[in-house]
Protein backbone atom coordinates (compact mmCIF):
# COMPACT_ATOMS: atom_id res chain seq x y z
CA UNK A 1 0.00 0.00 0.00
CA UNK A 2 1.27 3.47 -0.89
CA UNK A 3 1.78 5.73 2.12
CA UNK A 4 0.26 9.17 2.15
CA UNK A 5 0.79 12.33 4.13
CA UNK A 6 -2.13 13.64 6.14
CA UNK A 7 -3.24 16.57 8.20
CA UNK A 8 -5.42 15.72 11.17
CA UNK A 9 -7.62 18.59 12.30
CA UNK A 10 -9.37 18.90 15.61
CA UNK A 11 -12.91 20.14 15.07
CA UNK A 12 -13.83 22.68 17.76
CA UNK A 13 -11.50 25.67 17.82
CA UNK A 14 -9.90 24.70 14.50
CA UNK A 15 -12.58 24.11 11.83
CA UNK A 16 -15.43 25.67 13.76
CA UNK A 17 -15.56 28.24 16.49
CA UNK A 18 -15.27 26.96 20.04
CA UNK A 19 -17.65 28.27 22.67
CA UNK A 20 -15.51 30.06 25.27
CA UNK A 21 -16.89 30.61 28.75
CA UNK A 22 -14.88 31.72 31.79
CA UNK A 23 -11.61 31.11 29.96
CA UNK A 24 -12.45 27.52 28.99
CA UNK A 25 -13.35 26.17 25.54
CA UNK A 26 -16.46 24.07 24.93
CA UNK A 27 -17.96 22.30 21.94
CA UNK A 28 -21.06 23.71 20.29
CA UNK A 29 -24.15 21.87 21.51
CA UNK A 30 -26.62 23.08 18.90
CA UNK A 31 -26.82 23.90 15.21
CA UNK A 32 -27.09 27.59 16.10
CA UNK A 33 -23.75 27.51 17.95
CA UNK A 34 -21.95 25.65 15.16
CA UNK A 35 -20.07 28.17 13.00
CA UNK A 36 -17.34 27.06 10.59
CA UNK A 37 -14.36 29.43 10.66
CA UNK A 38 -13.69 31.76 7.76
CA UNK A 39 -11.45 30.31 5.04
CA UNK A 40 -11.72 26.73 6.39
CA UNK A 41 -12.72 25.39 2.99
CA UNK A 42 -9.85 27.23 1.27
CA UNK A 43 -7.35 25.96 3.86
CA UNK A 44 -8.49 22.35 3.37
CA UNK A 45 -8.40 22.81 -0.42
CA UNK A 46 -4.81 24.08 -0.21
CA UNK A 47 -3.80 20.99 1.77
CA UNK A 48 -5.55 18.62 -0.62
CA UNK A 49 -4.00 20.41 -3.63
CA UNK A 50 -0.58 19.81 -2.04
CA UNK A 51 -1.32 16.07 -1.86
CA UNK A 52 -2.37 15.74 1.77
CA UNK A 53 -5.32 13.69 2.96
CA UNK A 54 -7.30 15.75 5.48
CA UNK A 55 -9.14 14.21 8.43
CA UNK A 56 -11.11 15.63 11.31
CA UNK A 57 -10.50 13.82 14.61
CA UNK A 58 -12.77 15.06 17.37
CA UNK A 59 -13.67 14.16 20.93
CA UNK A 60 -17.39 14.70 21.49
CA UNK A 61 -18.05 13.61 25.08
CA UNK A 62 -21.25 15.68 25.14
CA UNK A 63 -22.83 12.68 23.35
CA UNK A 64 -22.08 10.42 26.34
CA UNK A 65 -23.03 13.20 28.76
CA UNK A 66 -26.40 13.74 27.08
CA UNK A 67 -25.73 17.38 26.10
CA UNK A 68 -25.50 16.80 22.32
CA UNK A 69 -27.95 14.75 20.31
CA UNK A 70 -26.85 12.23 17.69
CA UNK A 71 -28.99 14.15 15.17
CA UNK A 72 -27.18 17.44 15.83
CA UNK A 73 -23.79 15.71 15.72
CA UNK A 74 -24.73 14.16 12.38
CA UNK A 75 -25.82 17.57 11.06
CA UNK A 76 -22.51 19.16 12.19
CA UNK A 77 -20.49 16.35 10.59
CA UNK A 78 -22.39 16.63 7.32
CA UNK A 79 -21.90 20.41 7.34
CA UNK A 80 -18.13 19.96 7.70
CA UNK A 81 -18.03 17.36 4.93
CA UNK A 82 -20.14 19.44 2.54
CA UNK A 83 -18.47 22.79 3.21
CA UNK A 84 -14.80 21.87 3.68
CA UNK A 85 -14.43 18.64 1.67
CA UNK A 86 -12.27 16.86 4.25
CA UNK A 87 -11.68 13.19 3.47
CA UNK A 88 -13.30 11.85 6.62
CA UNK A 89 -14.60 12.93 10.04
CA UNK A 90 -13.84 10.59 12.94
CA UNK A 91 -15.69 11.11 16.21
CA UNK A 92 -15.03 9.72 19.67
CA UNK A 93 -18.39 9.92 21.50
CA UNK A 94 -16.95 8.67 24.81
CA UNK A 95 -16.15 10.41 28.08
CA UNK A 96 -12.89 10.09 30.04
CA UNK A 97 -14.21 7.32 32.30
CA UNK A 98 -14.79 5.03 29.28
CA UNK A 99 -10.99 4.73 28.86
CA UNK A 100 -11.36 4.00 25.13
CA UNK A 101 -8.54 3.95 22.59
CA UNK A 102 -10.13 6.62 20.39
CA UNK A 103 -10.47 9.50 22.87
CA UNK A 104 -7.64 11.98 22.52
CA UNK A 105 -4.96 12.13 23.93
CA UNK A 106 -4.96 8.47 22.83
CA UNK A 107 -3.99 8.24 19.16
CA UNK A 108 -6.74 5.78 18.20
CA UNK A 109 -8.46 7.92 15.55
CA UNK A 110 -5.13 8.76 13.91
CA UNK A 111 -4.12 5.08 13.96
CA UNK A 112 -7.47 4.21 12.37
CA UNK A 113 -6.67 6.56 9.47
CA UNK A 114 -3.18 5.08 9.21
CA UNK A 115 -4.68 1.62 8.85
CA UNK A 116 -7.57 2.54 6.55
CA UNK A 117 -5.85 5.08 4.30
CA UNK A 118 -2.17 4.07 4.40
CA UNK A 119 -1.06 7.26 6.15
CA UNK A 120 2.60 7.93 6.95
CA UNK A 121 2.13 9.29 10.46
CA UNK A 122 5.75 10.45 10.75
CA UNK A 123 5.22 12.71 7.72
CA UNK A 124 1.83 13.99 8.92
CA UNK A 125 0.55 16.82 11.08
CA UNK A 126 -1.96 17.26 13.90
CA UNK A 127 -3.57 20.71 14.17
CA UNK A 128 -5.53 21.40 17.33
CA UNK A 129 -6.31 23.88 20.05
CA UNK A 130 -5.70 21.82 23.18
CA UNK A 131 -3.23 19.64 25.00
CA UNK A 132 -5.18 16.48 24.16
CA UNK A 133 -4.79 17.24 20.44
CA UNK A 134 -1.06 17.83 20.81
CA UNK A 135 -0.60 14.65 22.86
CA UNK A 136 -2.63 12.55 20.39
CA UNK A 137 -0.49 13.83 17.53
CA UNK A 138 2.72 13.24 19.46
CA UNK A 139 1.55 9.76 20.54
CA UNK A 140 0.97 8.91 16.85
CA UNK A 141 4.34 10.32 15.75
CA UNK A 142 2.95 13.40 13.97
CA UNK A 143 4.26 16.95 14.01
CA UNK A 144 1.92 19.20 16.01
CA UNK A 145 0.60 22.71 15.44
CA UNK A 146 -1.38 24.47 18.16
CA UNK A 147 -3.99 27.07 17.21
CA UNK A 148 -3.17 29.74 19.76
CA UNK A 149 -6.05 30.94 21.95
CA UNK A 150 -6.50 32.56 25.35
CA UNK A 151 -7.63 29.24 26.83
CA UNK A 152 -4.57 27.19 25.83
CA UNK A 153 -1.56 29.22 26.92
CA UNK A 154 1.44 27.08 27.78
CA UNK A 155 0.37 24.01 25.79
CA UNK A 156 3.52 22.58 24.17
CA UNK A 157 3.58 22.09 20.41
CA UNK A 158 6.07 21.97 17.55
CA UNK A 159 4.61 25.22 16.17
CA UNK A 160 1.90 27.71 17.10
CA UNK A 161 -0.42 29.45 14.65
CA UNK A 162 -3.10 32.09 15.04
CA UNK A 163 -5.56 30.33 12.71
CA UNK A 164 -6.11 27.31 10.51
CA UNK A 165 -4.95 29.34 7.50
CA UNK A 166 -1.69 30.17 9.28
CA UNK A 167 -1.23 26.51 10.28
CA UNK A 168 -1.65 25.48 6.65
CA UNK A 169 1.01 28.03 5.63
CA UNK A 170 3.40 26.44 8.14
CA UNK A 171 2.70 22.97 6.74
CA UNK A 172 3.00 24.01 3.11
CA UNK A 173 6.18 25.96 3.83
CA UNK A 174 7.98 22.85 5.03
Amino acid sequence: MQTRRAVFLDRDGVLNKAIVCNGKAYSPRSKEEFIIVDDAADAVADLRDAGFKVFVVTNQPDIARGFLSQADLKWMTEKILSETYVDEVLVCPHDDHHKCACRKPAPGMLIECYQKWGIDLLDSYMVGDGWKDMEAGKNAGCKCILIDAEYNKGVPADWCANSLVEAVKIILGR
